[in-house]
């Protein structure tokens, strides 16, 4: 079978390397040639998806023309491909689809990680229903906005292995997010959280700043370096954590965390317009969607140090981890083994 990719974020990479090792360990006889746009060390893609990733925020004219060029070329690679597996990143996938779709009619388009319209857009509910086939979701609560698609699990149960245990490692750690305004946001916070607390501090870096740490994250002698997020959640007691992906993995492993996040008052009003959910934290969306309260707290925007303290203080690593329990019990699975069923056309 020759299956056209697009996964053109890193976390799209990560969650398409279980696929792959999915269809290589689990289905020997079944051969499956990828192609497309994804990380190099998982094949030869036609663009590399760190072509994507290099660049800042604010290059949007040659970010503008490298989507175009490479959506051509996908179009065009789609002529021979057997199947089509897009990987999150609607606002650039659900143009790719509208693109295979209109020229390849019959092709069959799957979406792997759908849009999160309950968040905002949910204009795309329309463009999804018009374009893809397949529709492969990973939160239980989705189902009542994707009647006809599947819940294939949550990516983050192929990916994480190991649950942390309830010794105290008398570790804090430290995730200021991927991003670097979030970083230059949050940094100044947990350098005088950092102060306040006796214990060891880590501070978990992405690979890509490995080179330039003194330049985004400035003077971190307080701090250890770790670059894998797992592991340091691990072994670590408490976590303070950035909104994103990173809050969703600490609940799922069971360290206690609280979420932080802020951003540019007008940037910040804006989302709250746009965005009408009553929390941010995914574990928190899913508990609320399953009636259970308030998963962790969160903090937006105005932070006080002797609160943020305290929750670290005071916090219940056995409390906690029962609802991290609840939550693995809710998500089920993981998701590569219903994505490879789906690909072969068996779901």
């Amino acid at each position: 079978m020759k299956l056209l990719v697009s996964a053109i974020e890193p976390s799209a990479n990560l969650h398409l390397k279980e696929v792959l090792k999915e269809l290589q360990v689990s289905n020997p006889g079944f051969d499956v040639e990828i192609e497309g746009v994804f990380d190099k060390n998982l094949g030869e893609p036609v663009i590399d998806s760190n072509e994507f990733n290099v660049m800042g925020f604010f290059d949007v004219l040659p970010k503008i023309k490298l989507a175009k060029k490479t959506i051509e070329k996908l179009t065009e690679l789609a002529q021979n491909a057997d199947k089509i597996l897009l990987i999150d990143a609607p606002s650039f996938n659900l143009r790719l689809a509208k693109a295979i779709k209109e020229k390849y009619p019959q092709k069959e388009i799957i979406y792997y990680i759908l849009p999160k319209v309950w968040a905002w857009k949910k204009g795309r509910i329309k463009t999804v229903n018009k374009y893809i086939d397949k529709k492969a979701y990973i939160f239980p609560f989705e189902k009542e906005i994707w009647k006809d698609g599947i819940y294939v699990g949550n990516p983050l149960l192929d990916e994480i292995k190991t649950f942390r245990d309830d010794k105290v490692y008398g570790n804090v750690a430290f995730l200021p997010g991927s991003r670097k305004s979030e970083i230059k946001s949050l940094m100044p916070v947990f350098k005088d959280l950092a102060k306040n607390i006796k214990k060891n501090k880590i501070l978990v870096v992405p690979e890509i700043y490995k080179e330039k740490i003194d330049e985004i994250y400035g003077d971190v002698e307080e701090f250890d370096i770790i670059f894998n997020t797992h592991e340091a959640l691990l072994k670590s007691d408490f976590a303070y954590i950035c909104s994103g992906t990173a809050t969703l993995e600490a609940a799922i492993i069971g360290t206690p965390f609280v979420l932080m996040y802020k951003a540019r008052e007008i940037e910040y009003l804006i989302a709250k317009m746009l965005v009408k959910l009553n929390f941010v934290g995914l574990a928190n969306i899913i508990f609320e969607k399953e009636n259970l309260g308030e998963f962790h707290k969160e903090y937006l925007q105005k932070f006080d140090i002797k609160e943020l303290l305290s929750d670290y203080e005071n916090s219940d690593i056995k409390t906690f981890q029962k609802k991290s329990e609840k939550l693995r019990e809710i998500l089920k699975h993981g998701s590569a083994k219903q994505i490879v069923k789906i690909i072969k056309g068996e779901s």
